[in-house]
């Protein structure tokens, strides 16, 4: 009796010690510590950054091969992209255009984290987590004529996942060797964000790693033509008139393919390593309204603005910055304008507005990611990028125009929606506010 009274004791004692150790210590939090970008203005990240705060405006008429007698004109297009020269052979031949840019943007996202490439330490303790909203349309085009025009015989083995919303992730995993926890958020826009957040929640939840973001590849004629049927897609001629949001002239949007990859990781871990924490992501929330239902969106915002700052335990007046999901559709951009106002009060007409996307394009997925991206580099440099080619705005919204603005940023806000109708916002600090 005397033993079985020790060793319940002992267990106690054990299990009082592990209470006290578990409130004392700080709850993980999840740390952006790299960034890796592929997009239409630039294919590093420090590229982008310089393209994004002078307000460079890409958009132009699309080359791609196919599409000359398409209405859809004006695109993002990410040129001079040697997929060869970045990406190993067997890679290449199993995978789409999104996929090389996915893969591209990993390495750089890696090495900017200095994780590197080759086997990782513990590979069961980085997961890999991309959002995607077409797939391969490209790569599957191609082997569905050669079905139509030769015969099955000539269609290639790796039709059956070239085309797949995870491939991504399932290529990027093998590729690095990582065996941790993956997933996809195959969904509109707004994914972008929710793929984030739950890269930050595995994190949380004791994944040391998670590899996370999205690019697309939605400039192909199949996927175009499928875009055809989107009304807020925007037809126009002129690149300096296909994408001009908060604007009376708001016309619909111009799409962009390319996108962004970051490294997501416990924040102790990541200065126990000698990592920059460039930001912690703090907060996200996510609603759905319904497709195209854009006076429902407001609604639909502002509760998931409502649910990211909860999250964060940010105050509406800590918000220092906002991108705009910037639709460029006039009823779109209202209800975007009136959602803000209602979820941060007063200080939604006061607070900087941005949206670089209107000088690349939107990227579906990839296109909140290359914003998050953008949000930490505003952060660090201390500057708000301008909206691009937008001069004449018709909603009560501070966006900021014409050229970058000077500012201490702590905490940023990013918003996206989706065409099928998902609302998403994420809260992000910045790297150097510890204590917050």
């Amino acid at each position: 009796m005397s033993t079985q009274r020790t060793q319940r004791t002992q267990r106690t004692q054990r299990t009082q010690r592990t209470q006290r150790t578990q409130r004392t210590q700080r709850p993980r939090r999840a740390a952006i510590t790299g960034i890796g970008v592929i997009a239409p203005n630039g294919q590093r990240a420090d590229a982008y950054w310089k393209s994004v705060r002078e307000g460079l405006v890409v958009l132009d008429r699309i080359t791609r091969e196919g599409c000359e007698h398409l209405p859809l004109r004006i695109a993002g297009e990410v040129r001079a992209f040697d997929a060869a020269a970045l990406i190993e052979e067997r890679f290449l031949v199993q995978t789409d255009r999104f996929s090389h840019f996915a893969m591209a943007a990993t390495v750089l996202a890696l090495d900017d984290a200095g994780l590197g490439q080759g086997d990782p330490a513990d590979p069961y303790d980085i997961g890999v987590i991309t959002a995607a909203g077409s797939g391969g349309g490209e790569f599957g085009q191609r082997e569905l004529q050669k079905l139509w025009g030769q015969g099955s015989r000539y269609v290639g083995p790796y039709q059956s996942i070239a085309w797949f919303y995870a491939a991504s992730t399932g290529q990027i995993s093998i590729r690095g060797g990582f065996k941790g926890p993956c997933g996809v958020v195959a969904s509109d826009e707004a994914g972008g964000l929710d793929s984030i957040a739950l890269a930050a929640r595995g994190v949380r939840r004791g994944t040391g790693a998670v590899v996370v973001g999205s690019a697309e590849a939605p400039l192909a004629p199949y996927s175009m033509v499928c875009q055809l049927g989107y009304p807020e897609i925007s037809t126009a001629e002129d690149p300096d008139q296909a994408y001009r949001p908060f604007t009376a002239g708001a016309c619909g949007f111009a799409p962009a393919e390319g996108g962004a990859m970051l490294v997501v990781e416990d924040e102790t871990r990541a200065r126990e390593r000698g990592a920059a924490v460039r930001a912690i992501v703090a907060g996200h929330g996510a609603t759905f309204t319904g497709a195209s239902r854009w006076e429902r969106s407001r609604e639909g915002l502002a509760h998931a603005i409502r649910g990211a700052l909860d999250e964060a335990g940010c105050a509406p007046e800590e918000i220092d910055v906002v991108f705009a999901d910037a639709l460029g559709v006039p009823e779109a951009d209202r209800a975007e304008a009136l959602a803000i106002a209602d979820a941060l009060g007063k200080h939604g007409t006061r607070v900087p507005v941005t949206a670089p996307k209107a000088g690349i394009g939107r990227a579906y997925c990839g296109a909140p990611v290359l914003d998050t991206a953008a949000a930490v580099l505003a952060m660090e440099n201390g500057q708000v990028p301008p909206t691009p080619n937008v001069f004449d705005i018709c909603h009560d919204l501070d966006l900021v125009m014409s050229s970058a603005r000077p500012t201490e940023l702590h905490t940023a806000l990013v918003l996206s929606r989706g065409l099928m109708g998902s609302n998403a916002a994420l809260v992000v600090r910045r790297g150097g506010d510890s204590a917050r």
